[in-house]
């Protein structure tokens, strides 16, 4: 039994090798998410960052104006995986959930799966970037205050 448990999680941790961006990527436990976040702060301003998750904290991060923060990781097993950022900026500070299982790792939520996440970072709000060229779904910020 312990070997056939093996064998199924070798294969789900191995099945990303295969470059397939398919939306089966998003129902696999520990499915591998890439995110970006990039600064496009109307001011100009320097984007200062600090997002983290129940277990790993990735540390304050200033991000120039076009400039960009990433990191990666996989959805972890029971599928609770969630990372929530504060953005600073001049007059600002916002906060954000910027990866949850539901909205960016579900085949049936109206975003879809994404492997590679990429987030635009307005003053108004983070839009998830559409990497079919198609377009941003923009979403207001968990809290702000000014």
């Amino acid at each position: 039994m312990k070997w056939m448990l093996f064998s199924f999680l070798l294969i789900l941790q191995t099945s990303s090798s295969f470059g397939n961006h398919s939306s089966i990527d998003g129902i696999l436990p520990f499915a591998p998410k890439h995110v970006v976040i990039i600064n496009r702060i109307n001011t100009r301003a320097t984007l200062i960052l600090h997002c983290r998750n129940k277990e790993l904290d990735l540390g304050i991060r200033a991000v120039q104006f076009e400039g960009s923060f990433d990191f990666s990781f996989h959805v972890n097993l029971f599928r609770t995986t969630r990372y929530t950022c504060t953005f600073n900026w001049p007059e600002h500070n916002a906060t954000f959930a910027i990866f949850t299982v539901g909205r960016d790792d579900n085949p049936k939520s109206k975003l879809g799966v994404c492997r590679e996440c990429i987030w635009i970072i307005f003053a108004g709000g983070p839009c998830r970037d559409k990497r079919d060229k198609t377009g941003m779904t923009c979403f207001n910020w968990d809290s702000v205050s000014l």
